[in-house]
């Protein structure tokens, strides 16, 4: 496993400076580190993201180039702590998205994947529908084509035709289900929609020791947002920084993800 060490919140006493005394956190420390708020009756959303140091989210499109030992650990591990993983099809796409693989704590499956997406354009045969332990929730639309939400439906996903795809009706078709602990992993345009909803509670960046420039994408992307964070968790590794922000402030009004 990588090497991990809390770096803050900072210890309690200049004792625990002594490696001896503050070790790398092994799993069921990190469990601990980014465990979600328990008693939680409404979804809590936490958002995960890798970037470089001047922000890129992708290399060459997807986010696999920014990618570390210690980002795979941590990626992992949130999705062993959530109740679903939720996504922008375009992300799915991009990424060629299967199904998560571990149980997730406490369960004896994996969280399914919840896909948002207006045209419900996704190939039936791709890995999230074959290779997966959970059906796939599509979170849709009756606008979007039927051939399309039926072609879904027979690779075994479950189609769910929302009023909208406003943040607040994913999250409360989610809360209906009694998936809670939320992790959405992209893409900018939903975590860009769901910051100005006001509904994010938490951001997870690892932050890859790299500077792209050039034109990629922001972890967050459309109208401005006001989303005021506060560093809750920081952890090294010898390839990466990983911070753990919790919400201090209301974000803007009005919603929408397109």
């Amino acid at each position: 496993m990588v090497t991990v060490r809390r770096i803050w919140p900072l210890p309690v006493s200049p004792a625990d400076l002594d490696p001896e005394l503050d070790p790398e956190l092994d799993e069921a420390a990190l469990l601990e580190h980014y465990a979600y708020p328990s008693g939680a009756g409404t979804p809590w959303v936490r958002v995960n993201f890798v970037s470089s140091l001047d922000g890129a989210v992708t290399v060459d499109g997807v986010s696999a180039g920014l990618g570390s030992d210690a980002d795979k650990v941590v990626f992992g591990l949130l999705r062993r702590l959530a109740d679903v993983v939720l996504v922008g099809a375009g992300t799915v796409r991009a990424e060629n998205y299967r199904g998560a693989r571990r149980p997730a704590v406490g369960r004896d499956l994996p969280p399914p994947i919840a896909v948002v997406t207006a045209s419900a354009d996704l190939d039936p045969g791709a890995r999230l529908f074959t290779d997966t332990a959970v059906a796939p929730v599509i979170l849709t639309t009756a606008d979007a084509p039927a051939a399309r939400r039926d072609a879904l439906r027979a690779a075994g996903a479950d189609v769910v035709e929302a009023p909208d795809l406003e943040p607040a009706t994913l999250l409360a078709e989610l809360g209906r289900r009694g998936l809670h602990r939320v992790l959405c992993e992209g893409g900018p345009m939903l975590f860009g929609a769901l910051s100005r909803a006001g509904l994010v509670d938490e951001l997870c960046l690892t932050l890859s020791p790299v500077v792209l420039a050039g034109s990629a994408r922001r972890i967050a992307t459309g109208p401005a947002a006001d989303l005021r964070l506060t560093l809750a968790g920081a952890l090294t590794a010898p390839d990466a920084l990983l911070l753990r922000y919790t919400r201090t402030g209301p974000a803007a009004v009005d919603p929408s993800i397109g």
